[in-house]
């Protein structure tokens, strides 16, 4: 009997060595298409040659899971990185070396998660954080943070950050209990729940768990809402939402872009895979030829070539796409384990 639970062990274990470690997030650089970061549930790992080799940039940080990172628009080199139970992070060398930036983060977020960076266009210095305490704003690139949750009374877990690019004064703030909207840049927040949470959740702090945010570029007064419970758009600056996208199968979503170069175009990724719509959310249309498994749980756009896009999987690693998700490559295995 020992000898066969040995034998099932090892079978098990072999088996999951062709496995990649699940990719959580995907960082590309802005300039250089040959630079890609990737964090999976352990590690942050870093490829300077298009994904075929990897390394681990993780030394120097303490052993918390790295859930968000960004990279510096106006100094590539400059990359910040957001965790899971020990606050802020910042690198000068692309990686190599971390800083922690806590000065401002209160002991109860240094202990909670940063989900997201977001950049003021005009600014690379002036960054705001999503956290699950929270809204903070740093202007000298995280030497110092303040909270910014002015307004924002019913919900203090904050997921998601959205910033209209023609008006950078105007957020947008994805919580566990709906959407928030500032038009002075977080100084106040007021919520815009209108047809997003049924009147009779309003109350509860997890009537809707927004996940991403994102403010079309081409129409700023149209904002898409990606929820755990399905996707919704407004189209007058958050006065009132509706809901898009019921056509889909799996209503639970955890990613999403907005095409760069063409209007109306978006991607949604979820446990069904990659889906896209080109007509602003009214139909859809499965993108997964090429994935082995169809969990995807990060996708990115190059800013390089439009047409570029990488996906991470639970399971099957990190995948590119050369023509705008028709199909999928899977890339040289991340990480390790």
């Amino acid at each position: 009997m020992n000898i066969l639970l040995a034998f099932l062990f090892l079978a098990t274990s072999l088996a999951g060595c062709n496995r990649s470690d699940p990719i959580v997030l995907l960082q590309l650089h802005p300039k250089n298409p040959d630079i890609i970061y990737v964090a999976t549930n352990d590690y942050i790992y870093k490829t300077r040659d298009g994904g075929q080799a990897w390394s681990n940039l993780s030394q120097g940080m303490s052993h918390s899971r790295v859930i968000a990172m960004a990279v510096d628009p106006a100094y590539p080199a400059t990359v910040y990185a957001g965790t899971k139970g020990d606050a802020v992070y910042k690198s000068h060398d692309g990686g190599q070396r971390w800083a922690s930036m806590r000065a401002g983060l209160d002991d109860a977020t240094i202990s909670s998660v940063v989900n997201q960076f977001l950049f003021d266009p005009i600014d690379a210095q002036h960054i705001f954080i999503a956290t699950t305490m929270g809204v903070f704003e740093t202007k000298n690139g995280g030497e110092q943070w303040v909270k910014k949750m002015e307004g924002m009374k019913e919900v203090l877990m904050v997921v998601t950050l959205g910033m209209d690019p023609t008006r950078p004064s105007i957020l947008y703030a994805g919580t566990s209990g709906g959407v928030y909207k500032s038009i002075n840049q977080a100084g106040h927040w007021e919520k815009v729940n209108n047809g997003l949470v049924p009147p009779d959740m309003v109350k509860t702090s997890r009537a809707l768990n927004v996940t991403s945010i994102l403010v079309d570029p081409y129409e700023p007064d149209t904002v898409y809402a990606a929820t755990l419970a399905g996707m919704y758009k407004t189209t007058d600056g958050a006065q009132s939402w509706r809901r898009i996208g019921e056509s889909l199968v799996d209503q639970m979503i955890v990613g999403m872009v907005l095409d760069r170069t063409r209007r109306g175009v978006l991607y949604i990724t979820g446990r069904d895979g990659v889906h896209r719509s080109d007509d602003g959310g009214a139909t859809w249309e499965a993108m997964n030829r090429g994935f082995s498994t169809t969990n995807v749980r990060a996708i990115a756009q190059s800013d390089v070539n439009p047409k570029v896009f990488y996906a991470g999987t639970n399971r099957s690693g990190l995948y590119r796409s050369q023509d705008a998700g028709e199909t999928w490559e899977s890339m040289p295995r991340v990480g390790g384990g």
